[in-house]
């Protein structure tokens, strides 16, 4: 049996009229094996990393094909710098707990937000705020704690 590309199947899905563009429906069709795929990640690099690590996700968008979006998981022994499009979690191998650190969506839908937060639903309040303590550099003064990194430079705190 022959399986049709993904360009084919986006190209075809872009030619029809959408029916639905329910974001819940969105949603849940882009993140159908996404708890599988982090937990997947944590256990392959349990068996690289012998401490604590991070998994980031991270979100791109097929360039040619609009409609078709890439996660692409992986994990690391220090805390990214914050950046659009990306989620990421601590893993603690001592209290074998993964924990969520903050999600920084797409610029186009941080600059939505920011432009219409009073409008937010309480649903979005916990994103609004992970935009907004990414625009302010909290995200970023908390990457460089979890990093052991002193505040004011990259250099490593004794």
């Amino acid at each position: 049996m022959k399986r049709e590309t993904v360009g084919k199947v986006a190209t075809d899905l872009q030619a029809k009229i959408q029916e639905s563009r329910d974001p819940i429906e969105i949603e849940r069709v882009l993140h159908k094996d996404y708890e599988y795929e982090v937990t997947t990640c944590v256990e392959n690099a349990k068996k690289e990393h012998e401490g604590s690590f991070f998994v980031v996700v991270i979100t791109k968008k097929e360039p040619l094909l609009e409609n078709v979006l890439r996660h692409y998981y992986f994990a690391r022994v220090s805390c990214p710098t914050p950046d659009y499009d990306q989620a990421v979690y601590s893993y603690n191998r001592k209290e074998d707990k993964l924990e969520f650190v903050w999600v920084i969506p797409s610029k186009h839908t941080c600059l939505t937000f920011v432009e219409n937060k009073e409008s937010i639903v309480p649903e979005e309040w916990g994103l609004l705020q992970n935009i907004l303590k990414f625009r302010d550099g909290s995200l970023f003064v908390l990457a460089k704690k979890l990093n052991g990194e002193q505040t004011d430079s990259s250099l490593l705190d004794k």
